[in-house]
């Protein structure tokens, strides 16, 4: 239950001198915290001043707390031509911002009625407790002069919703007072603050402090003299009817407007999320006229509101209050011009009352409205662009209610032209005839302004696209569980296929995986992906969109092979030793294979005795072994499809010394630490050999090599094979110089003669390496 509340008058004497007389709210009880803490919106009137006809100003003065203003004057008919210009001092940071601009060519009003001011469009500035500005007349003879009753308009949007306040909204009333910076400047109390004449005491309904309206064609109230000092008056009457909204000169027919509302038809679209005005905090009670309707909706056109772009998205409730409460209370419409808003985050709110799904005469765009519906886009897209959550919203909205009426929101309409005027682009148009329009347009489009901003208005035919159908963009990112050989993905079975669009998913109706031409998988239109096992064979393999609207877009099809064939090793992994240096710990060998598979082989990865992946054609590798240790060398074929086959061989490397050796004539025996087991044998003597016997696949000959080293013959199973040269320019140990690597593993003999060489005849062998 509202709580009725009275107005209590007070001073307050200020740092400079004078005496600022102010209005408070106080209830009828104590309604608590809570209770206090919700405020109505509120307006504030202030005369601009200036001694001449070219320039009507206010110096930096202190306020109440506002967050919206604008510039309004005598003659809703009359135009100013000229520049409009406001600083406002913030209220959290106390910094004073740079000059803005006021958007002054505004939609004019072809019949206005009483009550109806000219005024600026409104300027979202945020919380703020100071204003100065300067009203500027046209340089030229030509030019015209300022209008008449010039007044600074202040918006409070107060605070409605627990969430507002919770959000920190102020808890107290604002006080209705403006103090001049200037020494001695005293304020007048609101006119409305004195007791009725009839003794009894002002009790205002609601929290609404009841002031006098603002000044219209009719009613005067004020003007361009300069008065003793700046008052600011709270104006919450309910102003008159919107005869006030903007109305055109000439009725189309047969879309003509009625105070009777007609059936909501159904739309070809889901409807959109809508904040209602309960939710945004309407005050109904200012706007007490009935709404009008339209016999359809043909068109819509797209609007931005102006103002700064950083506003908090938990603002928008306020900023709309605002516009309301300026609309109403200082322009003097019926009600808020815009059917519809849309702020940065995509939320969508109810604008004009009557109802969101029935066609209500709005008051957007001069000379159209009788046939179209008006959504403003939240902040100034002159310089900035819409983000793809409000392109999103409008898209949504305006296929919504266009398909009430059976309109593709990509295609044209003709519209009756309710005026003779031009538009941004110079276009001419004469009253009662017809012209062609997007279904979707911006508010340049019907009417000489830069509205809806160039940014947003370049965005407009993505809007349309978006709105329309089919879903654009639409393209398989991954298929998950399969692997991609050329252009042709391989599984076992189960995948999961990935998708991306560009349309939004608010936009998608679902999404159908298609298998074979046919749709086996149906998600949402919020996904972005979907699982299917395919039966073994050739499979194509396309994701479907389905638009909200029922048109599809399908994906380019790609090839998907289920198959479930292992990988074979045609030669299982072998170990064969390799020339290097030699030590106990790292004997070099290398390490061959050979994979295949049906279908595509993908990699080959060696599991131990450490880990590799290689390539699909890659057969061996060089690695190093441990001596005298049996080794599993394992190694997994994979294909593209995740099937696999591992081999898993194990061979031991083993280091026979020069001792274990036949020695045949003079041998002498080295030490060192740099030889295998701390000794090696010498020889330079002609024919002087030494002869291994062993079992095993692969077999190496390590020896010191120098400047001094000779040759050396070799022999393989009693067959001479090799003449090795031993010598070198600088001294090595460990050296395995010469290999054999046999098919599998056998008996062998390695024996090696000295050959004598003329002045370098010393070989010195160290041992022989086999792999068993």
């Amino acid at each position: 239950m509202k709580r009725r509340a009275w107005l209590t008058l007070g001073a307050v004497v200020l740092g400079g001198g004078g005496v600022v007389t102010y209005a408070v709210a106080s209830s009828s009880s104590d309604p608590g915290a809570a209770g206090r803490a919700k405020r109505p919106a509120k307006v504030y009137d202030l005369a601009l001043k200036g001694g001449t006809g070219d320039k009507r100003e206010l110096p930096r003065t202190d306020t109440e707390q506002f967050s919206m203003l604008g510039v309004s004057w005598t003659g809703a008919a009359k135009r100013l031509d000229g520049t409009a210009q406001v600083r406002t001092r913030s209220l959290d940071t106390g910094q004073w911002s740079a000059w803005q601009d006021l958007e002054l060519n505004v939609d004019p009003l072809e019949n206005p009625g009483v009550g109806v001011r000219g005024a600026s469009e409104p300027l979202w500035v945020g919380p703020s407790d100071g204003m100065q500005v300067q009203v500027i007349r046209k340089n030229g003879t030509s030019s015209s002069a300022l209008p008449k009753g010039l007044e600074v308009n202040l918006v409070d949007p107060g605070v409605v919703t627990d969430a507002e306040t919770k959000a920190g909204g102020t808890a107290a009333e604002p006080a209705a007072f403006v103090a001049d910076e200037s020494p001695g400047a005293t304020a007048s109390a609101p006119t409305d603050s004195a007791a009725p004449s009839d003794g009894t005491t002002a009790a205002p309904t609601d929290g609404q402090t009841i002031t006098s309206p603002a000044a219209t064609d009719t009613t005067p109230a004020a003007t361009d003299s300069v008065p003793p000092s700046a008052s600011a008056s709270p104006t919450d009457s309910v102003p008159p009817s919107d005869s006030a909204s903007p109305t055109d000169s000439v009725s189309p027919s047969p879309s003509t407007s009625s105070s009777a509302p007609p059936s909501a038809p159904p739309s070809t679209v889901p409807e959109p999320p809508i904040v209602s005005r309960a939710d945004w905090g309407a005050d109904e009670s200012i706007s007490p006229e009935a709404p009008e309707y339209n016999a359809d909706v043909k068109a819509i056109f797209v609007h931005h509101t102006d103002g700064a772009n950083d506003y908090s998205c938990a603002d928008s409730p306020s900023i709309i209050r605002s516009i309301y409460a300026y609309h109403v209370q200082v322009s003097g419409w019926k009600d808020i011009g815009y059917n519809f808003l849309v702020d940065k985050c995509g939320t969508i709110f109810e604008g004009r009352k009557g109802g969101v799904d029935l066609p209500v005469f709005g008051a957007h765009t001069y000379g159209w409205n009788r046939e179209a519906a008006g959504v403003a886009v939240l902040g100034d897209y002159t310089t900035t662009s819409a983000t793809n959550a409000t392109l999103a919203s409008v898209a949504r909205l305006a296929a919504w209610k266009l398909g009430q009426y059976g309109a593709d929101p990509a295609g044209t309409t003709q519209l009756t032209a309710g005026a003779s005027q031009h538009n941004y682009f110079s276009t001419d148009f004469t009253a009662g005839s017809k012209y062609t329009f997007q279904r979707i347009s911006g508010h340049r489009d019907g009417y000489n302004t830069e509205c809806p901003g160039g940014l947003l208005y370049d965005q407009l035919p993505t809007i349309r696209t978006w709105a329309s159908g089919p879903v654009q963009g639409l393209k398989v990112s991954s298929v998950d569980g399969a692997g991609l050989s050329g252009s042709t993905y391989y599984t076992k079975g189960g995948i999961t296929v990935r998708w991306t669009a560009t349309t939004p998913a608010s936009l998608i109706s679902k999404f159908e995986l298609l298998v074979d031409g046919k749709s086996v998988a149906t998600t949402s239109g919020t996904a972005t992906s979907v699982g299917a096992t395919l039966a073994l064979g050739s499979h194509t393999v396309a994701v479907r969109a389905v638009h909200q609207s029922g048109k599809t877009a399908t994906s380019a099809a790609l090839t998907v092979v289920a198959e479930t064939t292992a990988p074979t090793f045609t030669t299982n992994p072998k170990l064969s030793l390799r020339s290097g240096t030699v030590s106990t710990s790292a004997i070099p060998v290398t390490l061959g294979w050979k994979a295949t598979d049906d279908k595509a082989l993908r990699e080959v990865k060696l599991l131990s005795p450490t880990t590799a992946t290689f390539g699909p054609t890659t057969t061996t590798s060089n690695r190093t072994a441990k001596s005298g240790a049996a080794t599993v060398w394992s190694m997994r074929a994979y294909d593209y499809a995740g099937n696999y086959r591992t081999s898993s061989p194990s061979y031991t490397p083993v280091i026979l010394q020069e001792t274990a050796a036949t020695k045949s004539g003079s041998w002498t025996t080295r030490s060192s630490t740099s030889y295998l087991g701390g000794q090696s044998y010498s020889s330079g003597s002609k024919g002087a050999s030494l002869t291994w016997t062993f079992t095993g696949r692969s077999a190496a000959w390590v020896v010191s090599r120098a400047a001094s080293s000779g040759q050396a013959y070799i022999y393989v199973d009693g067959t001479k094979i090799s003449t090795v040269d031993l010598k070198s320019s600088t001294t090595l140990y460990r050296q395995a110089i010469w290999t054999k690597t046999w098919s599998s593993s056998a008996k062998h003999t390695i024996k090696i003669v000295v050959v004598g060489t003329s002045g370098r005849p010393t070989v010195t062998t160290d041992s022989l390496v086999y792999i068993k």
